[in-house]
């Protein structure tokens, strides 16, 4: 399968050109609005290079990996979405949700194929539950709790994205950035509508213009619990940090560390290790899935649907929080 780089720039593009190697699909081309920054990323790993965005249009592989600012995204994937070609999508993909609901109502008009990579639907805690309730061994959720606190807002500056940090353009700080990750895991494990009970957003160490540390209380409509934890505040500019993904049903407590995960299940006295998948490499696993759906003409696992519907959850923590 052939698949288009579109977005050199983004700190996520070293993670997606390995799992696309990973899946064995053909890296059809590099493309970034900045094309120095693409010239050098293709020709470090030896892939064509593609200037003019309206090229991969007019000759389309079978997807399109889209990453870039969200000031231009948007009019790009309408553009892909229109030509009818399948599309990843990758975030932030606007700085409003208005701007993203918009594509989603665009994808629906046109059934338009559009993946979202949030790859730790991947992990091996979640796929684990997953594979526990269809034998029906899982059990009602009582709590969840999913935390990602990596280094400080600088690093974005480092990685040359200082824009992530500008409300203005990233939409908000570490619960729009790191924290949409847990509350798409709520979101996918809930049952009916997910209400906030608790908010707490704050700058408490790095006095930015976005906050540094966001925690959600929420409950749905079963009455489970689900804490969604996202920071800044962990101290090291190093990929990585304080990571911790928690599952905890009638039947089963399954904790992924990112390096480690365990299961323990109660109708078998069982607890036993998990298979590991780094966080940073579960892009394998999203790419893997999303390239199979495509090849079955399936829908994706994380849809643009999905991505709105955790965007305005946030929406409505930042109102709540007086933010």
């Amino acid at each position: 399968m052939k698949i288009v780089l579109a977005g050199s720039s983004h700190w996520h593009a070293e993670m997606h050109l390995d799992a696309a190697h990973a899946c064995g699909a053909e890296i059809a081309g590099i493309w970034d609005e900045d094309a120095e920054h693409a010239r050098a990323f293709a020709t470090r790993h030896h892939l064509p290079l593609i200037i003019d965005f309206a090229k991969i249009l007019s000759s389309p592989p079978d997807v399109i990996l889209l990453m870039g600012h969200p000031s231009t995204v948007p009019a790009r994937a309408r553009a892909v979405i229109e030509a009818g070609i399948p599309l990843i999508l990758e975030k932030p993909a606007a700085s409003s949700t208005g701007a993203l609901a918009a594509l989603r109502d665009l994808a629906g008009q046109h059934q338009a194929f559009v993946s979202v990579p949030l790859p730790n639907r991947f992990g091996p805690a979640v796929t684990a539950f997953e594979r526990l309730r269809q034998q029906g061994r899982a059990g009602a959720i009582a709590h969840c709790q999913f935390r990602l606190v990596n280094g400080p807002p600088q690093r974005y500056a480092a990685d040359g994205v200082a824009w992530v940090v500008d409300p203005a353009i990233g939409g908000g700080g570490a619960l729009r950035n790191l924290g949409i990750h847990g509350v798409d895991a709520a979101l996918s494990l809930a049952t009916g509508r997910l209400g906030l009970k608790a908010v707490s957003i704050e700058n408490r160490i790095h006095r930015a213009a976005v906050e540094d540390h966001a925690l959600l209380v929420l409950e749905d409509d079963a009455g489970a619990l689900f804490v969604v934890e996202a920071g800044y505040t962990f101290a090291s500019m190093r990929p990585g940090g304080d990571f911790e993904w928690r599952i905890a049903s009638e039947n089963a407590t399954l904790i992924d560390y990112g390096e480690r995960a365990i299961c323990a299940t109660l109708d078998d006295g069982a607890i036993v290790d998990l298979p590991i998948e780094l966080p940073a490499t579960r892009y394998r696993l999203c790419m893997s899935d999303t390239l199979d759906r495509l090849a079955r003409k399936a829908p994706p696992a994380i849809s643009i649907d999905d991505y709105v519907a955790a965007m305005s959850l946030i929406d409505a923590a930042y109102e709540k929080a007086g933010r």
